[in-house]
C-alpha cells in the first residue's frame, strides 16, 4: 500500500469485518489492516458498491444513503475538514476496522500486488512484507502470460502473397 507521498507502508493482513449502525449492518469486505496507519480510512467506493449505497457531502457534513430509498442511514459532522464516522453516527466503527483479520490466499496477494514474479513475491513473504495463509506456491496465472505478450501470433496458412495488407481485408 502507498500513502500520498508515495511511501510505501506494510500490510499485515486482509479480511472481512461487519460495520453496524442503528439503521443497518454493512459488510467490510478485504479490509487492509497496515499497523502504520493511525487512523481508519474507508474506499468510498468499494463501500457504496458493497452495500447498495451512496455519500453526500455537504461542507460541515455528511450522510450515507441508500441507494433505492434515499433514506439515511448514517450522518455525521467533519472534523478538521475531514469526514469521520464516530462513534455517535454508528455503533461499532472502531470495532469494525480493528477486528482481527485473516491472511489473503497467495493468489488473491499475487494479484493484488500487481503479478510480481515468483522470486519478488518469495522476498515480500520472506521478509514478513506480506502474509499468507498457507505456504503453498503461487499457481501459474492465467494473466501473466497475456500481461507479458508484445502481440498476438497468428498461425501459418501456408499461402504466401506479395499483396499489401490493405488489400488482403480491403473487401470484409
Amino acid at each position: 500500500m502507498h500513502v500520498g507521498e508515495g511511501k510505501g507502508l506494510d500490510i499485515s493482513h486482509i479480511g472481512h469485518t461487519k460495520l453496524h449502525s442503528p439503521k443497518r449492518m454493512f459488510t467490510l469486505s478485504n479490509v487492509l489492516h497496515v499497523p502504520h496507519i493511525t487512523k481508519p480510512l474507508l474506499y468510498v467506493q468499494k463501500f457504496c458498491r458493497d452495500n447498495y449505497v451512496y455519500f453526500e457531502f455537504h461542507a460541515s457534513i455528511f450522510y450515507v444513503k441508500d441507494l433505492i430509498t434515499k433514506e439515511v442511514l448514517i450522518s455525521d459532522q467533519s472534523h478538521d475538514g475531514l469526514y469521520v464516522l464516530s462513534e455517535s453516527s454508528t455503533m461499532s466503527v472502531s470495532q469494525a476496522f480493528w477486528s482481527p483479520c485473516i491472511s489473503a490466499t497467495v493468489d488473491l496477494w499475487h494479484r493484488c500486488l500487481g503479478h510480481p514474479t515468483p522470486r519478488i513475491f518469495n522476498l515480500l513473504v520472506s521478509s514478513n512484507k506480506i502474509v499468507c495463509a498457507s505456504r503453498r506456491s503461487l499457481t501459474q496465472c492465467q494473466a501473466c502470460p497475456l500481461g507479458k505478450s508484445s502481440r498476438l501470433s497468428l498461425r501459418l496458412t501456408g499461402h504466401k502473397t506479395s499483396a499489401p495488407l490493405e488489400l488482403i481485408f480491403s473487401d470484409v
